[in-house]
């Protein structure tokens, strides 16, 4: 990709980061369920072996301390987490109205196993990065990894570490971290998929690496799931605003090349910061949501984003074809 960390025209340039980017009103899914990233349902919905789906051969925020210029690969998981800290603390800082009634910041009590899983798997750049819109009860809620099904976590990524309680937690939405015995379809699904595929985390994160647009969880009084596009104007523009500026640094700081935006959402906010940051050399991508929460993704999940990933020239990164 051109090189977007070498002096980005001027500061003017950086700012425009920090600029109202108002998204689209569209889920975080491929449906119109308002589907989020991490949708748990019955275990009916766990994986289908992929056999005959893998392809045969033939704002500106406070970071001016961070130069990202002169990062060297073994850098890049002190100054992502560095990125996470600042946009952690602006994160908690913003306000939101009635309806949200619970916020959990994974980035802040379950901070060990977040940073286990950057430093583990974010130590170079990527070409590929694959981005959700915001973590569910039993996903990245529970452990601070994207997608954070449990299995996957602790058997296949190897992620360890103590995970604390946030502030304010709901009597139906409590967080047990790396004993969560709940099914999270959505990443387990998503590291099923690449479990097949790559065999191994490292070979995933040689070129790839997954991350939300947004890391925080919403909730109302009930414990049902708020997701970000549904939060009012007023709420949701400060938010974008700062996630907006965050997915600005990290395509920065990992050089990415191409985005794929994990539905509708998440692509949409991704066009967005591209387009408003002139990033000719990056392009955006979608591949369907693993939710089950969106009927379509209950048809052959892994066949479709196989189909899809392979049509555009993404699944190359990632397996022999």
């Amino acid at each position: 990709m051109n090189k977007m960390s070498a002096k980005r025209k001027s500061e003017e340039k950086q700012d425009k980061a920090a600029k109202n980017l108002k998204g689209p009103h569209g889920d975080g899914s491929d449906s119109r369920t308002g589907c989020d990233e991490n949708n748990s349902m019955d275990e009916k919905h766990e994986n289908k072996p992929l056999q005959d789906a893998i392809p045969h051969t033939g704002l500106s925020l406070p970071l001016d301390d961070i130069d990202l210029t002169s990062t060297t690969n073994e850098d890049i998981a002190d100054e992502f987490l560095k990125i996470m800290d600042d946009f952690s603390q602006k994160l908690n800082a913003l306000k939101f109205g009635k309806n949200v009634c619970y916020m959990y910041n994974p980035l802040t009590y379950a901070k060990e196993t977040h940073e286990d899983f950057v430093r583990k798997y974010c130590k170079s750049t990527k070409k590929v990065l694959f981005l959700g819109m915001n973590p569910g009860p039993f996903g990245m809620a529970q452990n601070g990894v994207p997608f954070g099904e449990r299995d996957h976590v602790v058997n296949w990524l190897k992620i360890t570490g103590n995970v604390g309680k946030p502030t304010k937690e709901h009597p139906k939405r409590q967080i047990v971290g790396l004993d969560c015995p709940r099914k999270e379809v959505s990443g387990q699904r998503f590291w099923g998929l690449w479990e097949q595929l790559c065999k191994n985390p490292e070979r995933f994160f040689q070129t790839g690496f997954v991350y939300n647009h947004c890391p925080l969880v919403f909730m109302s009084d009930s414990g049902k799931n708020i997701t970000p596009p549904t939060l009012p104007v007023k709420e949701r523009e400060p938010l974008n605003k700062l996630c907006d500026a965050m997915l600005v640094k990290l395509l920065q700081l990992l050089q990415v090349e191409v985005v794929v935006g994990i539905g509708k959402f998440a692509e949409e906010r991704a066009k967005k910061v591209v387009s408003e940051e002139q990033l000719e050399n990056v392009r955006v991508e979608v591949m369907l949501h693993p939710s089950p929460a969106n009927p379509q993704s209950n048809k052959g999940w892994d066949s479709i984003v196989i189909k899809q990933l392979k049509e555009c020239n993404i699944l190359k990164y990632f397996i022999d074809e």
